[in-house]
């Protein structure tokens, strides 16, 4: 989920609310800065389990063998010192979960509708019904079912907000008659910055999907064809029961026939706008479920007296597009995908409504979490504990991140690893061998890169050692320049 909601205070916030994840946030601490360590599903949430980069932790791209479970887990940490614990919903880690006493997760991304979920017994059960809401209905029976006398670490991890976005029908219609505000780097022309932005293949404009990500299946079409790619059918609508399609179509059907009808006379740009509608449409009204889940477990600690003695957070794996750069995927270690939300919860440690300004990092979840609960932080573990900074008392904090992006292919977005401080990035891709610079105070969008330029020689000089110098503290691998195993 990108940090664009109403607790962020983004431009969205007035038209698509989060009220109960504002709730979390008005009660505990939420952090601006807070970044993942490599912007891709998978690798992150191993990284949230281990508290290590990618390249320690193994998990460097989504596809693979899985998550290499003889090492150290948060869940293994945890259960070893008597919490109970369990996952439910979004895993994405290939191996099945290991250190948790219960576990039912989806497989792959999963799906939005009638989803799937693996059992711990081999099994495969399908539930009707949307998968946000099945999911946190899990989530509530598990701590029902408990042992009452133990603590416990349930991880509720859900497949929304991911693409592609399709909303409980329930909010189908949320925006009707709204404009979302385009952002001002829809029609991004990718100059001034690396040739390969222009060869990324995740452009509302140009690698958008009819069916699959515009919600105009074929057979709607009357044989009109469309502007664009349409390699994907509409995936969600095939998982559908008749009652469901029903509602859908009721929604999706005069809008797309009203836009079949005036694409002929649409400008370009005009069809792009169209496009990006749609899509932050699907993308908030998807949102509206989560932020639900988040109400009705917040409800479920209130009423079994467990608010007080319970640490609650909400986080994502990675940030979103949502048009910026033209954009709707993740990946890059630009802003938008590199940033990621964090809110928590701790009576009596984190200040109602406080917003610390440290940079944080998802390889610091696990070691926070093993110092909330009293116990020893493993010495491979490469976070840092946050629990200081939730005390007001962040001695010696780190001033600088590192990040890594290994996805070979995918979007055709390069690899590529930085460094970024409160006020710069750098970052370097090893196939094109250049670098990458932004003045994240002057150029917030990061439209210029000003590596080489000699006004910033000392600046990129200062970097350069800063991001060996974190690439050698966290012990990461040479460059590859030419291979793409």
């Amino acid at each position: 989920m990108c940090i664009r909601d109403r607790a962020y205070g983004g431009d969205l916030a007035k038209i698509a609310p989060t009220p109960n994840i504002d709730r979390l946030a008005a009660s505990g601490a939420i952090f601006k800065n807070s970044f993942c360590g490599n912007s891709i599903c998978g690798p992150s949430r191993a990284t949230i389990l281990t508290g290590k980069h990618s390249h320690k932790n193994g998990f460097l791209r989504n596809s693979g063998k899985g998550l290499d479970q003889s090492q150290w887990t948060l869940a293994k940490g945890l259960n070893g010192a008597g919490y109970q614990t369990a996952v439910i919903g979004k895993w994405h880690l290939v191996s099945d979960p290991v250190g948790f006493d219960y576990w039912e997760i989806l497989p792959g991304q999963g799906s939005y509708y009638n989803p799937v979920f693996h059992q711990m017994d081999g099994t495969k059960k399908q539930f009707t019904g949307y998968c946000t809401d099945i999911t946190t209905d899990k989530g509530i029976k598990w701590l029902d079912s408990r042992d009452k006398e133990k603590p416990f670490f349930l991880m509720c991890q859900h497949k929304a907000p991911h693409r592609t976005f399709a909303p409980a029908l329930r909010h189908l219609k949320s925006f009707d008659g709204q404009t979302i505000p385009e952002p001002p780097t829809l029609f991004d022309n990718y100059e001034n910055r690396s040739k390969t932005l222009a060869t990324n293949e995740m452009e509302i404009d140009r690698h958008f999907d009819w069916a699959y990500d515009a919600k105009v299946r074929k057979d709607e079409r009357n044989g009109i064809e469309l502007p664009g790619l349409d390699r994907y059918p509409t995936v969600e609508y095939r998982r559908m029961n008749e009652a469901q399609k029903k509602k859908w179509d009721a929604h999706f059907g005069p809008e797309n026939k009203e836009f079949i009808k005036q694409v002929g006379s649409m400008s370009h740009k005009e069809i792009v706008r169209w496009k990006y509608q749609r899509y932050m449409k699907n993308y908030l009204a998807t949102v509206k479920a989560v932020d639900e889940s988040v109400g009705r477990m917040l409800d479920y600690l209130d009423k079994n007296g467990l608010t007080e003695n319970t640490i609650v957070i909400y986080a994502s794996d990675q940030g979103f597009y949502l048009g910026e750069h033209g954009w709707y995927d993740k990946r890059w270690m630009f802003e938008e995908s590199f940033k990621m939300p964090f809110a928590i919860r701790w009576p009596g440690v984190t200040k109602p409504g406080s917003r610390p300004k440290e940079m944080i990092q998802n390889i610091d979840y696990a070691p926070t979490l093993m110092e909330a609960a009293g116990l020893k932080i493993p010495a491979e573990i490469q976070g840092k504990s946050i629990v200081p900074v939730l005390k007001g008392e962040p001695a010696d904090w780190r001033k600088s991140l590192y990040y890594s992006y290994y996805e070979k292919g995918e979007h055709n977005v390069p690899q590529h690893f930085g460094v970024r401080t409160a006020t710069h990035k750098l970052f370097y891709l090893p196939e094109t061998d250049e670098w990458q610079m932004f003045d994240l105070v002057k150029d917030p969008q990061e439209l210029k890169s000003v590596a080489g330029n000699p006004a910033y020689a000392k600046s990129q000089e200062e970097l350069t050692k800063e991001f060996h110098r974190l690439r050698e503290h966290y012990e990461a691998p040479a460059f590859k320049k030419t291979e793409r195993d």
